[in-house]
């Protein structure tokens, strides 16, 4: 870009205002809170004042503990962003969104970039991230998150609200090298300002430091804002970019759905041709009207590096701000300040009132001191064992010191519970209770101090949304193309899962097409993954104890154990191969009463052909008789196909008694299977209950509750299976009774019928 002294000036005009009217004094509260947080609690006047009186000066940094206390209360608790469908929009995309945003997380490690914003906002009362896309790993661009230094972002200064999108400008400021400046803008603006060795303007070198919040030490060389020796040109960041991202009104073009009213920006470069494609593919309308858009201004001195329409509906900055009241930011550091340097004056007090106890200094008469010099005495007073070789006894004293003010000790521990106080941190929260607390009390606490970080926490659940909804407007602008997007849905397995994005269908309709619909945006707070945890563990083993059938996998996979992993593969090794042998006996038993069966029903089906020849022989018989004549012998034939007859169904009877003989067998074998199967599982939840985590007390309850319920299990199965027993020698006993009767009543048949048939 070429030099452009008049926008370079406006821009620079806006930063001084925005500079001088509220962020200069945001920097220097902020670096005081820093300061204190990292222990640097003392001005150098005051400490070299205090050395030349000999005087202690005590750093009792108590911040560190607090604020690490609120720091570890947010690392403990996240939170889940899920899309929810509006207006008509299909729920498979809103899942899919949900997927993608968890895969953007994953991939700029959100959790972390979180966790420092809200340290920034907590210790300076201002925290941001910077949300655009990015092309460095991908030609399709991803969304890229980072974290910003808030010293470096200058906020509108009439702006009153914590949502960016009610600002009008937003200004970010960092110093580059030229090679930086190559490799984001271009060569020929990085070699034109790596030649300057002055700033165009007057006031170019101001409060923003060069080496500011970073690992080497503070420079304050303002000369030679640009210039440097060539050997250090590739090193130095010694060009400020001014990076400024403002509203401007200006006429928009929309694609409008018809039957609901849903309008869409249409992008800048689209010329008529396409949108009047799209818009008669799609049956969409298009309009023009005024709207504010975002333009995006970057120059370094007075050179023009970027100036265009940002391709983003929203500023790409996401503010957090722990405590906002109209326009005012304020953390949790800069009211500690007071108390901590309370704090730490009286300490050194104390200890300075200890010191002059034990060195309070000495009474001599002139030229009285013999075997060393007042100064060597002004050295050595305190030491023990001292020898004074004096002209006269009386003539040295020793001052006797001022005794300590009572209550100086009072001051310091109210010094501490004001810290206390006013951070909202008590001693229940810190895990410094006294021990005579009940665990109940403990925890009625806890839960209670929590509420006095709420605001901050809801502030930081506010932001998230932002965040996604930034997300979700970068997404849907751009994620237009076919993507396949691995999500990790279980850490501990590696299970991943693969979701097709904008994926075209030979039917001409696209899966899940991102760049359709509206979703509300859901923030869910839950605990972090190690707490979560082991909360889940001991509900699930809660709820275990109860009764409830919770899977062995979920105990382990919720517990603390190491190589879990592998545990689990274990148990579900020794599961399948205890099931497939199980399956395989049953398997066997159903094959052998089917085999039962099919003898049954083939004997059975001999036994009719036999009745049914033995029918066709009688009628056959009684046909010939009855043309014979013959009227005593066709009766006689009779009686014997009756007696034939009562013999095959009584045959039949006894076969289909062993055949029920043989079912109530296979059963009782079943069960004894179920048996054997139900204990293996009580053997295999003993050897993982053995495993976990748990206390002695409850393994031997367990252990006990399970060996009481085996051994009656197996009382049980024993008692069944005496009562199969009695039951099928009692049928037995009775079948053969019935038999014998039986045969007794078919055997008197044939003798009442000679009878009558001799009469």
């Amino acid at each position: 870009m070429p030099v452009n002294t008049t926008l370079a000036t406006e821009i620079w005009t806006r930063y001084q205002y925005l500079r001088d009217n509220g962020h200069n004094k945001f920097v220097e509260k902020a670096d005081e809170c820093d300061r204190f947080f990292q222990g640097m609690q003392w001005s150098s006047v005051d400490v070299a004042k205090l050395k030349s009186q000999r005087r202690p000066a005590l750093t009792i940094n108590k911040i560190l503990s607090t604020i690490s206390n609120v720091l570890g209360e947010q690392i403990n608790n996240r939170t889940d962003i899920v899309f929810q469908p509006r207006s008509g929009a299909p729920s498979e995309v809103a899942e899919a969104l949900t997927k993608v945003f968890k895969q953007i997380s994953d991939n700029n490690q959100l959790d972390w970039l979180r966790s420092d914003m809200f340290c920034d906002g907590v210790i300076t009362s201002r925290g941001f991230l910077d949300v655009r896309l990015d092309f460095d790993d991908s030609m399709l661009g991803e969304v890229r998150i980072s974290l910003l230094n808030p010293k470096n972002v200058l906020i509108d200064s009439d702006a009153e609200d914590y949502d960016p999108d009610t600002w009008n400008d937003v200004i970010t400021t960092k110093w580059m090298t030229h090679e930086d400046i190559a490799t984001i803008y271009n060569k020929s603006d990085a070699d034109l300002l790596k030649d300057r060795n002055q700033s165009w303007f007057q006031y170019g070198f101001d409060s923003i430091e060069r080496s500011r919040d970073r690992f080497g030490e503070d420079r304050d060389d303002p000369t030679n804002l640009y210039g440097s020796d060539e050997s250090m040109a590739n090193m130095l960041r010694n060009i400020r970019v001014i990076e400024r991202q403002h509203r401007r009104v200006a006429k928009v073009k929309y694609f409008v759905e018809t039957e609901t009213g849903d309008m869409r920006e249409i992008p800048d470069g689209w010329d008529r041709n396409k949108i009047a494609v799209v818009s008669q593919q799609f049956g969409l309308g298009v309009i023009e009207k005024l709207a504010k858009k975002i333009r995006w201004t970057a120059v370094a001195d007075n050179v023009e590096l970027h100036d265009d329409w940002s391709p983003y509906e929203h500023f790409t900055v996401v503010p957090y701000f722990p405590y906002f009241r109209r326009g005012k930011t304020l953390g949790l550091v800069e009211n500690l300040i007071g108390p901590q340097e309370l704090l730490n004056k009286v300490s050194s007090q104390e200890l300075h009132v200890v010191n002059t106890t034990a060195n309070s200094g000495w009474k001599l008469k002139a030229g009285s001191l013999r075997n060393m010099s007042i100064e060597e005495l002004e050295q050595r007073g305190a030491e023990t064992g001292l020898v004074l070789e004096l002209d006269d006894v009386n003539s040295a004293e020793k001052i006797q010191p001022n005794q300590v003010p009572s209550g100086l000790d009072r001051i310091s521990y109210k010094a501490e519970e004001h810290i206390k106080t006013i951070s909202g941190v008590s001693d229940y929260q810190t895990g410094s209770a006294r021990e005579d607390v009940s665990a109940k009390a403990v925890a009625l606490n806890q839960q209670r101090g929590a509420l006095n970080n709420a605001k901050s926490t809801d502030s930081l659940n506010r932001t998230d949304f932002i965040l996604a909804r930034n997300v979700l407007g970068l997404v849907q602008r751009f994620y237009t193309e076919p993507r396949l997007v691995n999500i990790t849905k279980n850490r501990l397995t590696g299970e991943q899962d693969e979701v097709e994005v904008n994926q075209p269908t030979p039917e001409g309709t696209i899966v899940n097409d991102l760049t359709i619909g509206e979703y509300d945006i859901v923030v869910l707070s839950t605990p972090h993954k190690a707490t979560f945890e082991q909360g889940q563990f001991e509900q699930a083993q809660a709820l275990k104890e109860l009764g409830l059938p919770i899977p062995d996998e979920i105990l382990i996979e919720h517990s603390q154990l190491y190589r879990k992993a592998e545990i689990i593969k274990s148990i579900q090794d020794q599961k399948n191969s205890a099931e497939e042998q199980y399956k395989m006996q049953i398997q066997k038993m159903q094959a052998e009463l089917e085999l039962a069966n099919l003898k049954a029903e083939s004997e059975r089906v001999n036994a009719d052909a036999v009745l049914k020849q033995a029918k066709a022989q009688k009628e056959s018989v009684n046909a010939a008789k009855l043309l014979e004549g013959d009227d005593g012998e066709a009766e006689k034939m009779q009686m014997e196909m009756e007696k034939m007859r009562e013999e095959m169904a009584l045959e039949r009877e006894q076969m289909q008694m062993e055949m029920e003989f043989k079912r109530e067998e296979l059963n009782l074998k079943m069960q004894e299977m179920e048996m054997k199967l139900n204990m293996i599982r009580a053997t295999t939840q003993a050897k993982i209950e053995q495993t976990q985590v748990m206390g002695d007390v409850k393994a031997q309850q367990a252990e006990q509750q399970m060996a009481i319920n085996s051994q009656q299990a197996s009382q049980q199965a024993e008692m069944n299976q005496v009562s199969h027993q009695q039951a099928l020698k009692q049928g037995e006993e009775q079948s053969k009774a019935k038999i014998q009767q039986t045969r007794a009543m078919a055997k008197a048949k044939p003798a009442t019928a000679d009878k009558g048939a001799k009469k």
